[in-house]
């Protein structure tokens, strides 16, 4: 999604289990914790609160694409019948003019749903369905700081959509490739600093955000920790030039929803100083990778492993 709000939405469920109404659970295997597998009438718990789904649902549609993205992953892509604007991935997803910014309670409900999975209550929107009798999952991504927080989404949304067990292959998976992107980066007795630029204007990311999160694991500094003033900025704070210069990180990671690469920031006056550009160690992310906590969210981590694998010890 080529917007900054992107960057604050995502899907958060609680993790469902064996005592959950309808579910069941076989014995642990050495690959996973849990296998589930869904027994309709099934609940699970969204932002919304508790949601009970009386039967799998055939025709799904979702207003946000980071669940777009999970649903697909974990083979629910044939019963998704309609998504958003901002679903465009995976290509074979059915993207129509619906949106999850302004959505239409008409319009969503000619897809005659089974489900509907979305971001946000914009205009009582989750009320409007719910008395249509349409099972609506709310999934705000507020609540989301960890990739525990991830694999918990993943695993209710696979197990509200009958596809519990690869949900669960697909945590494994990731898991595996996260581990393996943490392991290459050795650990460094000075942290690397990094600025993760939103756009243009210098808004960017702190630590305290589920992004920033990210790049901690690797053992980074987030210059733009001190900005963000008790908070003020929600973790999104704008810095100036002169703020970035001043911090001179060792990394610059931008994405490509401004154009921008180290040609053009290099422009900038004064940035062609900065030990980052100097070094080359300007990485740019496509916008939706860094923006989304879905599937994609290994190729972000392998993104970044590499980044500060290369980098230059001295």
């Amino acid at each position: 999604m080529k917007r900054i709000a992107g960057m604050a939405v995502a899907v958060l469920f609680a993790a469902c289990t064996a005592s959950t109404p309808g579910a069941t659970t076989t014995e642990p295997t050495p690959s996973t914790t849990a296998i589930v597998e869904t027994v309709y009438p099934v609940t699970i718990e969204a932002s919304n609160g508790p949601v009970t789904l009386a039967t799998k649902p055939q025709a799904i549609v979702s207003l946000s694409p980071t669940a777009t993205e999970m649903l697909f992953a974990v083979g629910a892509g044939g019963e998704v019948v309609a998504v958003d604007e901002f679903s465009y991935f995976p290509a074979e997803a059915p993207v129509t003019e619906l949106s999850g910014f302004a959505p239409n309670v008409e319009a969503i409900a000619a897809y005659e749903p089974d489900l509907v999975v979305l971001a946000d209550d914009i205009d009582g929107v989750v009320g409007s369905l719910t008395d249509l009798g349409i099972p609506t999952v709310q999934m705000s991504g507020l609540e989301v700081q960890t990739l525990d927080d991830v694999y918990a989404q993943i695993r209710a949304l696979g197990m509200a959509v009958g596809h519990g067990i690869e949900a669960e292959e697909l945590i494994v998976d990731m898991k595996a490739s996260i581990e393996e992107s943490l392991a290459s980066v050795e650990p460094r007795e000075t942290p690397l600093t990094y600025y993760h630029e939103l756009d243009s204007t210098f808004y960017t990311v702190t630590s305290s955000t589920f992004i920033g999160h990210l790049y901690s694991l690797f053992g980074l500094e987030n210059i733009a920790d001190p900005a963000d003033v008790d908070g003020a900025s929600f973790g999104y704070p704008q810095l100036s030039e002169e703020y970035i210069l001043e911090a001179d990180p060792d990394f610059i990671f931008l994405t490509d929803c401004c154009g921008d690469t180290i040609q053009t920031i290099s422009a900038r006056p004064g940035w062609d100083d900065l030990s980052a550009i100097r070094a080359s160690a300007v990485v740019v992310f496509d916008d939706d990778v860094s923006s989304r906590w879905g599937p994609r969210l290994v190729e972000f981590m392998r993104g970044i492993a590499r980044a500060v694998s290369e980098k230059d010890p001295t």
